[in-house]
């Protein structure tokens, strides 16, 4: 392609391009990005691409396109194009959205540059893709892109006006190093589903906002690292379900809100780390079914009302807090009772070596699973937990037998049975009797050599019953005890 009436700004860009010289048409390194730029510095995109694809050379320079401050008209249609020099437009402003479509380029930035959107999916660049501090007025769609570098996206300003479509798609894309976040801001959900990042994913301080159901959609991300989004602000999903995150997935001071519906879904994923904690209360469900995680920081004021933890599996749960402060948490439970969930939190609990808490859990488990219970089940529930505490308060079944024991031997004192045999029958004790009838192992004699009659007799089958259940309670208590010692 030729272009023969090139403007004196435009000769001056062709001149620069066979050396790899810088062009600035900036008259300083603050100025603003503005559309109104007059012809001393506008270019014609068609230029621009003939020079990507035929561009003046000179033996023994590298080529390079370098260029600030200018306004570019036109659309620069690059699709299916390639070029072997490096591409920096930076501070410019873009009248058309560059259709890059299946481009390939060495390098490619586009920093503090101002763009009605970019067209760039299946992009291959590889170096580095820098939109750092850009400003896009419509969606940035970089779906499949292969990015051999990184991707700097630091303080870029990303907006979709239409919620039909996200303002940033990043989804299948492949990124040999960092995604470098920091500062964004999005309009608009931000589409990361598939994406593969070989390094660590940098969200820190940034803002997404969404007209619709989602802010950010991670979905099936795979991290080389970590993903760091400490600050992070979510106005809609944010979605990391079926992730691979082998480092941290940092939430701190996180505000994730999403009234209504799932402010945080992690469902079916394998994390090393998931840091909540000294962020807001999170607002909507928070959903971690079916995931593995190592080390699993959940800070209990941070809770919404609703937690989905069906299945999920942890090995360490911090900080450490009171059992009454995690409970909350699995009662809560959109799906339920959910029995392997407090299996796995009694577990984290015993491996401190906080055996109490360990109990409580187990404890209100058995609470939980009576509210399941047809009425007789609750009914003999409620007996278990009002006498024992399903077993695991075994104290207070000895303070049912000494109870039983003490009303036992005062009506017996006062109505002492008659003996079966007189002349060899033992000197009647009533506290040794009662004991006979409590205790189903020990005997003292008693039982088999006086017999009650009346309603004495049924009181005397209601203690060997009673003692039966209590005993058996606390020989189980002190084995449980035992063994997890």
């Amino acid at each position: 392609m030729e272009i023969n009436d090139m403007t004196p700004a435009e000769e001056r860009v062709w001149r620069a391009f066979a050396t790899g010289a810088a062009v600035d048409f900036r008259e300083g390194a603050d100025e603003e990005v503005a559309a109104g730029w007059g012809p001393e510095r506008t270019l014609r995109a068609a230029v621009l691409r003939a020079l990507l694809l035929n561009g003046p050379t000179e033996p023994g320079e590298i080529a390079a396109l370098k260029l600030a401050g200018a306004r570019i008209t036109g659309v620069l249609d690059f699709r299916y194009g390639v070029t072997e020099q490096a591409v920096r437009l930076s501070h410019c402003h873009f009248d058309e959205t560059p259709l890059l479509y299946g481009a390939r380029f060495r390098q490619l930035n586009l920093s503090s540059s101002v763009l009605p959107g970019l067209t760039a999916a299946t992009l291959r660049v590889e170096g580095v893709l820098r939109l750092t501090d850009a400003r896009c007025a419509g969606p940035v769609r970089l779906g499949g892109a292969q990015i051999s570098g990184a991707l700097f996206l630091d303080r870029a300003v990303f907006d979709a006006p239409d919620a039909d479509e996200p303002a940033l798609q990043l989804n299948q894309a492949c990124i040999g190093d960092d995604l470098w976040a920091p500062g964004l801001l999005a309009r608009g959900e931000v589409r990361l589903t598939g994406a593969t990042v070989t390094g660590s994913v940098n969200f820190r301080d940034t803002v997404f906002e969404s007209a619709s159901s989602t802010a950010l959609d991670a979905q099936n991300l795979t991290v080389g690292a970590d993903v760091r989004a400490s600050c992070l602000v979510a106005r809609g999903r944010v979605d990391f379900r079926g992730s691979r995150i082998p480092g941290c997935l940092d939430l701190l001071h996180a505000r994730l809100a999403h009234p209504g519906g799932t402010a945080l879904r992690a469902s079916s994923c394998v994390i090393g780390e998931l840091w909540l904690r000294r962020g807001e209360r999170l607002d909507g469900a928070l959903n971690l079914r079916r995931s593995q995680i190592d080390l699993l920081t959940l800070e209990t004021a941070m809770l919404p009302g609703q937690v989905y933890v069906n299945e999920l599996t942890y090995t360490a749960l911090t900080p450490h807090e009171p059992a009454h402060r995690r409970l909350p948490m699995l009662e809560s439970d959109g799906d339920g009772y959910v029995p392997y969930a407090y299996e796995q939190l009694t577990a984290a609990y015993r491996r401190v070596g906080d055996d109490h808490a360990a109990r409580l859990v187990q404890l209100a488990k058995q609470r939980r699973l009576r509210t399941t219970r047809a009425w007789y089940g609750r009914l003999w529930g409620y007996v278990q937990d009002a006498t024992v505490g399903y077993g695991f308060r075994p104290l207070r079944a000895c303070g049912w037998l000494l109870s039983l024991l003490a009303v036992g031997t005062i009506v017996y004192a006062l109505h002492q049975p008659r003996p079966l045999k007189a002349s060899e029958a033992p000197h009647f004790s009533p506290v040794f009797y009662t004991l006979d009838l409590l205790l189903p192992v020990i005997s003292f004699g008693q039982e088999e050599a006086y017999a009650p009659d009346g309603w004495y007799q049924y009181l005397a089958y209601g203690l060997i019953v009673t003692g039966w259940i209590l005993a058996t309670t606390v020989v189980t208590g002190i084995t449980r005890t035992v063994s997890r010692q």
